[in-house]
C-alpha cells in the first residue's frame, strides 16, 4: 500500500473503510491506530459478565517477583515501607537490580500447594503479578528477555502451571499487571538524590518513549491473554503523569477486544481517588470496579463494584521482617465485613524467593478456611446488609430470602435484638446446626432472636433468618 492510503478494519460494524490522505499527512513513522471499540453492553450482558466475580466474594492476591530475593534489606538497609517497592526506597540501579535474577530460583514452588492453599481457605480466584513496577516478568514472556525463564536459574513458567492448577481445581485464574515499569528504557527518574535508572513513585517519560513503551505494553498483555486466558486482569501504577485516562481508554477496548468477557479494575485510568479505590464521578472513567487498598469503605460503595485488597502483614511482597501479622479473627471479620457492604475481599501472600508461601499466612488462611467450610454459604453470592445502619452485634449478609447475622458479639441474656425487616421472619437457625430451630419475637420494634448461652464460633457464629415469600 502507497502513502496515500491506510485502510482500517473496523471489526465490530464487519465494514472495511478506506481513508485517503496526502502523503504529506504522516511522518515516515507515522501510523494509524484505530482501536475497534467493544461492543456496548446492557445491564444484562453486563450484569452476565459480571456475575462469577460478584458471586466469588473471596480472593487471594498474590506478589512475587525478584524482590522476593533482599526480602527488604539492602547493604544492611530496612525499611518500614513495602517489600515490592525496595527498588525505589534503596535507590537501586537497574544494573544493580537485574543481580537478583540470578538469586531468584523458586525450587520449592508448587503449584498445586499454593492453589490448595487458596481453595482450602475458601478463596475463589486468584489474582498473581504477572509484572510488577520493576519490569520482571514472572511469566516466559516473549516480548521481553527481562523474565523468569530468561533472567534466572529457574527457567520455568511458574505462571503456566498454576494456570492449569487454578483451573484443575475449579480456582478463577487472573493477573495483575503494572502500568509503570521501572526497568524499560523508556522511562527515568528525575528527582533529588536518584539515580535515574531506579524506581520512583513519579516516572518521567523520554521523547518518542511513550509510544515504544504502550507497544511493548499490549504486546505483553497480548500474550497473556491468549497464553493463560485470565479471567480479570488488575492494572496498577496508573498515577503517572505521562499515563491519561484517554490512554486507560484505549487500554480498557484493546484488552476487551482480545477477550470480552474479561473483567478489568478501574486503575486501568485515572478513576480511582487514591487508597479509598472509588470511581470518580464528575466524568465516565474506565473499569469494571473500583479497588479499596487497605480499608473498607465504611458505608461500601452502592451502586459500585468492588474488591478491598489487603496485606496479612504490612507488605505485599516478602519482607523475612515484617511479622506484624493479623489474626484469623480479624481476617475473617474483614471478610464479613467486605460481603456485609457488598464487596469483594483480595487477600494477598508474598512468597519467598523459594517458591514457599511463608508459613504465618499459610496458618491464617487454614483458619479462615475452617471458619468458612461451616459458614461459607453467608459470604459467597450474598448481597449486602439489608440494614441502613450497622448493626451493632457485627454484620449481615443477605441472599434471596435469607438474611445471615454475622454475630461478633454474643448477647449475654440470650437475646439478639434486631432490626425491622421488610418481611416476616419463618424461620431461624445457626448456620452451624441448621436444624435447631430459634425461636423468634416479632415486632413492630424490631425481632428478637433467642439464642443458645454460647456461642457457636468465638470468631463469628452465623444465624439464619429466613423471610417470607
Amino acid at each position: 500500500m502507497n502513502n496515500y492510503f491506510r485502510k482500517v478494519l473496523i471489526g465490530a460494524l464487519g465494514l472495511t473503510v478506506v481513508l485517503s490522505f496526502p502523503s504529506s499527512s504522516f511522518s515516515n513513522n507515522s501510523t494509524l491506530n484505530f482501536v475497534t471499540p467493544p461492543p456496548a453492553e446492557t445491564t444484562a450482558e453486563r450484569d452476565q459478565r459480571m456475575k462469577w466475580w460478584r458471586e466469588a466474594r473471596f480472593g487471594m492476591f498474590i506478589h512475587w517477583g525478584l524482590y522476593a530475593v533482599p526480602a527488604g534489606e539492602y547493604n544492611g538497609q530496612r525499611s518500614t515501607r513495602i517489600g515490592e517497592w525496595i527498588m525505589e526506597w534503596a535507590n537501586i540501579p537497574r544494573t544493580e537490580y537485574e543481580k537478583f535474577a540470578p538469586k531468584f530460583n523458586p525450587v520449592k514452588f508448587n503449584a498445586r500447594d499454593w492453589v490448595s492453599i487458596a481453595k482450602n481457605a475458601g478463596m475463589k480466584y486468584i489474582v498473581i503479578t504477572s509484572k510488577h513496577h520493576d519490569g520482571f516478568a514472572l511469566y516466559n514472556s516473549k516480548v521481553s528477555s527481562y523474565d523468569i525463564t530468561d533472567f534466572t536459574p529457574y527457567k520455568k513458567d511458574p505462571i503456566k502451571e498454576l494456570a492449569a492448577e487454578a483451573k484443575r481445581q475449579g480456582l478463577v485464574f487472573c493477573f495483575y499487571y503494572s502500568i509503570v515499569d521501572w526497568h524499560h528504557p523508556s522511562q527515568y527518574v528525575d528527582a533529588p538524590g536518584k539515580d535515574p535508572t531506579a524506581g520512583n513513585r513519579t516516572t518521567k517519560m523520554r521523547a518518542g518513549g511513550k509510544e515504544e513503551y504502550v507497544k511493548y505494553m499490549k504486546a505483553q498483555l497480548r500474550e497473556l491473554i491468549t497464553t493463560y486466558d485470565p479471567a480479570v486482569l488488575w492494572f496498577d501504577g496508573e498515577w503517572q503523569d505521562w499515563w491519561t485516562e484517554e490512554d486507560g481508554q484505549d487500554l480498557y477496548r484493546f484488552v476487551r477486544d482480545l477477550k470480552p468477557n474479561i473483567i478489568i479494575n478501574n486503575r486501568v485510568g485515572k478513576g480511582r481517588q487514591g487508597m479509598q479505590g472509588m470511581n470518580k464521578t464528575d466524568r465516565q472513567y474506565s473499569g469494571d470496579f473500583g479497588t479499596p487498598e487497605q480499608r473498607i469503605p465504611p458505608s461500601g460503595l452502592p451502586g459500585v463494584d468492588w474488591e478491598s485488597c489487603m496485606t496479612m502483614n504490612t507488605t505485599w511482597g516478602y519482607k523475612f521482617y515484617d511479622d506484624q501479622w493479623k489474626t484469623t479473627e480479624t481476617l475473617v471479620r474483614n471478610l464479613i465485613d467486605v460481603a456485609s457492604k457488598g464487596g469483594n475481599y483480595l487477600l494477598n501472600v508474598g512468597p519467598m524467593a523459594d517458591g514457599l508461601i511463608p508459613q504465618p499466612s499459610v496458618e491464617r488462611l487454614a483458619g479462615v478456611g475452617k471458619w468458612m467450610s461451616v459458614n461459607g454459604e453467608a459470604i459467597y453470592a450474598t448481597t449486602a446488609s439489608p440494614f441502613q445502619a450497622e448493626l451493632t452485634f457485627g454484620r449481615a449478609t443477605s441472599k434471596h430470602d435469607r438474611v445471615y447475622l454475622h454475630v461478633f458479639e454474643w448477647p449475654a441474656d440470650g437475646k439478639l435484638k434486631v432490626p425491622v425487616l421488610s418481611k416476616s421472619v419463618t424461620k431461624a437457625y445457626l448456620l452451624a446446626n441448621p436444624k435447631n430451630k430459634l425461636e423468634v419475637t416479632q415486632g413492630s420494634e424490631g425481632i428478637t432472636v433467642a439464642v443458645p448461652a454460647t456461642a457457636s464460633d468465638p470468631i463469628a457464629s452465623v444465624i439464619v433468618l429466613e423471610q417470607g415469600k
